[in-house]
């Protein structure tokens, strides 16, 4: 039943894009037809990958940042009542700040290539992690942390053997929105402060006004995404009715 759900709206926008494109024309976007031939064309090009490689690199470096550091501050401040009290909202305000007015500090902290994207994109990830698992932490039944610190356990040992297993469900919510923000904090990254990536060849064909290109690596970059995303959604699904018997 969900195949046919999806096949139908990857129809339904397959679609609406083709009429889209007759009604706008060429200047303005290109055809599913002549995007899918294009992202081919481009997929089979030997001097894409180097491009390829480079954003997948950094955007792995971001996650992996993100996700260890979200889970850190969340669980460091979820550990404590009054520290989540004070944290929460300050956790909240940073991310709903643009994340685009911190681009030049992080330039005039890290320079131009592999560093500043990185920053830039786990700086995008780091907030919903650290959120989601301040409450995963705040959630946790009292009495797995009251039996941890009668039995004298650091707060190390209690992160990872109480807090850490108890959270997975909600942390995973929290990096499946992760993962999404991340990348797009990398080829933010990669627009404006490198030489290579997608996201530099996405700058430079917006330059050219290059619509075929421009369209290819949006396509490709939204079923990566989207791919992902479904992924990573059925694994929280999996692990929500593993914890709690969810539908």
């Amino acid at each position: 039943m969900r195949t046919l759900r999806a096949a139908i709206l990857i129809a339904c926008v397959l679609a609406a894009w083709q009429a889209l494109f007759a009604f706008a024309g060429a200047s303005a976007l290109t055809s599913p037809r002549d995007t899918i031939a294009y992202a081919a064309e481009l997929l089979s090009s030997p001097g894409f990958y180097p491009h390829l490689i480079e954003t997948a690199q950094a955007f792995a470096v971001a996650l992996a940042i993100a996700i260890s550091c979200g889970i850190l501050i969340g669980f460091t401040l979820g550990l404590y009542r009054f520290a989540a009290d004070v944290g929460e909202p300050v956790l909240v305000a940073l991310y709903s700040i643009p994340k685009i007015t911190l681009y030049p500090i992080v330039l005039l902290a890290f320079g131009i290539g592999m560093p500043a994207k990185i920053a830039f994109g786990a700086i995008h990830g780091i907030m919903p992690i650290a959120i989601f698992a301040l409450g995963a932490a705040r959630n946790l039944n009292p009495v797995y942390l009251k039996a941890a610190r009668v039995m004298r356990l650091p707060p190390s040992r209690i992160a990872a053997r109480v807090l850490l297993p108890a959270a997975i469900p909600e942390i995973f919510t929290g990096i499946r929105i992760g993962f999404s923000l991340t990348l797009i904090g990398t080829l933010l990254g990669e627009m404006f402060a490198s030489q290579r990536g997608i996201g530099h060849l996405l700058i430079q064909a917006i330059g050219l006004h290059n619509v075929r290109m421009i369209m290819a690596l949006t396509l490709l970059l939204v079923v990566v995404a989207v791919t992902a995303s479904a992924l990573l959604l059925a694994v929280d699904r999996r692990l929500r009715r593993h914890m709690f018997g969810a539908p």
